[in-house]
């Protein structure tokens, strides 16, 4: 049965570029969300590098335009989309860093949102995800303008550098915390929603890559941890080698899941490292719920979680929500209905290519569906059905609500036109939008996100999210 929502605590977000309200004005924009759909409250990305985040539509080639804003790429530089203070980042090398796209010049969109926004007693909160740059198949820009990023950067195993800056290193943590505390204090927004979207060691391995992190800084922090870096940098080429030669199809005598338990069992400062990792990265989570604790204390701080934590057995363990409870105020559980079934099968595809690969695929599919609470279509046909709101909206909703223990909101996401990455994967349609919202109602959510961009969305599709509005009594 649906639960009826107290209009009073009404919670309907979405995420949106700041080339949104330079495309198709900010008056225009705030008119169609508020009337047409019944949005309150606005998550708007103002630091990306990320086209998901920042820019226009990423799959326009594949799904065309949606039906408002410009109708042509948007050769974003990528940036700040508002303007950084400087007295925030002088513990930091990372300075330079305002956008530089030529829509957006003179512009801080902070400061064109907010006014507008609150006038119609709407929210506005600051939208971030880390990892910020090169993030493959959410349109990130190829070169990023920063004066000495390459020196923050994470190194491999092998002593390598990496492609994405490191956690660990001070000038990033510390820029990471100006970029919050600097819009926290100098502008008059309602919250933050921070997304953390990083691969610990083992799933890099799992995916085919060296791990990291082994920069400097990291390497001191986990020496003050007493933890032996070369045992645990020993530990990881050993589990490297032995998945590279799993993904190059090499025959072990018990087979690839027994000979990937005994690599750990043998190895298993490999799980110290692991764990090591796991921890830095929630301790940036709990620093920056901190940090906007102690600038606004009643400052809303929430969690954009990953749907790789309920579609990976391994991040499914490692991030339970009653611990996330202790730094968020709320939790916004990602599934992109339509979009989800490609990228379930792309996480049962890292195993299977794997240690799950001496198993029949539709077997371990049906296995894992079960271990995960998965209740969906079967693999030969989950990518073009994607996944039902019925069980899959509605089961993750009910899963967090049961998970935070009353602690947190639950705001559930939800994909409007979510991109696709194939053409026979399964598209947006107003029913779906429909259906995700009642589902997430019916499980008792307390609110919903659409996502993950408005410049992506189609105005038909989101007619769907109003009518479900209507019948809640959220929306006149």
């Amino acid at each position: 049965m649906t639960q009826i929502p107290d209009p009073a605590e009404k919670f309907v977000g979405i995420q949106i570029s700041p080339i949104s309200f330079i495309d198709e004005g900010v008056d225009a924009v705030l008119d169609t969300l508020q009337n047409r759909v019944g949005v309150n409250v606005l998550m708007l990305g103002t630091v990306s590098w990320l086209g998901l985040k920042t820019g226009r539509s990423i799959s326009y080639k594949l799904d065309g335009w949606p039906d408002h804003g410009v109708p042509e790429p948007f050769t974003m530089r990528g940036g700040a989309y508002f303007n950084p203070d400087p007295r925030y980042y002088q513990n930091t090398l990372i300075k330079d860093f305002r956008a530089r796209d030529a829509e957006m010049e003179g512009k801080d969109i902070l400061d064109l949102v907010l006014p507008a926004a609150h006038a119609r007693g709407m929210k506005v909160y600051v939208e971030l995800m880390e990892p910020f740059f090169k993030y493959a198949g959410h349109g990130s820009v190829n070169n990023i303008a920063i004066p000495g990023l390459a020196q923050v950067m994470e190194v491999d195993v092998y002593g390598r550098r990496k492609d994405e800056p490191s956690t660990s290193n001070p000038d990033y943590r510390n820029w990471i915390h100006a970029i919050i505390e600097d819009q926290v204090r100098n502008h008059a927004i309602d919250g933050i929603m921070w997304c953390n979207e990083r691969n610990s060691p083992l799933d890099q391995m799992m995916q085919g890559q060296a791990p990291g992190d082994f920069s400097e800084p990291a390497r001191r922090e986990a020496l003050d941890r007493g933890i032996d870096v070369e045992a645990c940098r020993r530990a990881c080429i050993r589990m490297h080698e032995f998945l590279q030669a799993a993904i190059a199809g090499e025959t072990f005598d018990d087979g690839a899941f027994i000979t990937f338990l005994r690599v750990l069992m043998d190895n298993p400062a490999l799980l110290v490292w692991e764990r090591f990792w796991l921890e830095r990265n929630k301790d940036l989570d709990r620093e920056l719920y901190g940090l906007v604790k102690w600038c606004k204390p009643g400052l809303p701080f929430g969690l954009n979680v990953w749907n790789r934590n309920h579609f990976n057995i391994f991040r499914r363990a490692q991030w339970p929500w009653a611990e996330q409870t202790m730094y968020a105020d709320w939790v916004k559980p990602i599934t992109y209905q339509h979009q989800s079934g490609e990228i379930w099968a792309k996480e049962l595809g890292i195993f299977q290519r794997t240690i799950l690969r001496d198993f029949d695929p539709a077997a371990a599919a049906a296995v894992m569906q079960a271990m995960l609470g998965l209740k969906e279509a079967p693999l030969d046909s989950v990518i073009q059905a994607g996944m039902d709101p019925d069980t899959y909206v509605y089961g993750q909703c009910a899963d967090a609500l049961r998970g935070v223990h009353g602690k947190a909101q639950v705001y559930m996401g939800l994909g409007i036109d979510a991109p696709r990455v194939r053409a026979d994967q399964a598209k947006c349609t107003p029913d779906i939008a429909y259906r995700s919202v009642m589902a997430t109602y019916r499980a008792g959510g307390h609110g919903i996100v659409l996502a993950p961009n408005y410049a992506s969305m189609h105005l038909t599709n989101l007619d769907g999210v109003a009518r479900a509005l209507q019948e809640l009594g959220l929306k006149e």
